[in-house]
């Protein structure tokens, strides 16, 4: 990837709602150059998509944790990701080495919560769990 590519995913993974202009400002591009050049990352999956970063807190799901789950049956087709696509209070799902195969990070609003999300993911995926509550985050998904 170009600098000039990389500078403009930098400056976008900061704020995506940047506008082309100031995109172009930022870059010493056109507005129609930068643009182009921001449209051509989407058409090559440089840049998948734009999000909002929201306070949990506030939206009614302040609890999170990190979930390792291992299969019972070592043997069994590696589907777990799959089984789990559908429970909504998954936000990722990791592909580890180590000890387990797969770490989630889930959001609930409350423990009560958390307890029938892990039932749910047990039964649905065939697998053990192991649960670490996240007790606060001084910062989360920030640029490089």
């Amino acid at each position: 990837m170009e600098d000039l590519d990389r500078k403009i995913v930098d400056l976008l993974t900061r704020d995506g709602r940047m506008s082309f202009t100031d995109l172009g400002k930022a870059t010493g591009l056109s507005t129609s150059a930068a643009h182009q050049r921001v449209r051509r990352l989407e058409e090559r999956g440089v840049i998948r998509g734009y999000t909002a970063v929201v306070d949990h807190n506030q939206t009614g799901f302040p609890t999170s944790a990190l979930i390792s789950v291992s299969p019972f049956d070592q043997s069994a087709p590696d589907d777990i990701p799959d089984r789990l696509r559908d429970l909504p209070e998954i936000e990722s799902c990791w592909s580890v080495a180590g000890g387990e195969n797969y770490v989630l990070k889930v959001r609930v609003g409350t423990p009560l919560d958390l307890e029938d999300l892990l039932a749910r993911i047990r039964s649905a995926a065939s697998v053990s769990t192991r649960t670490t509550v996240v007790l606060s985050t001084p910062w989360e998904a920030r640029p490089r």
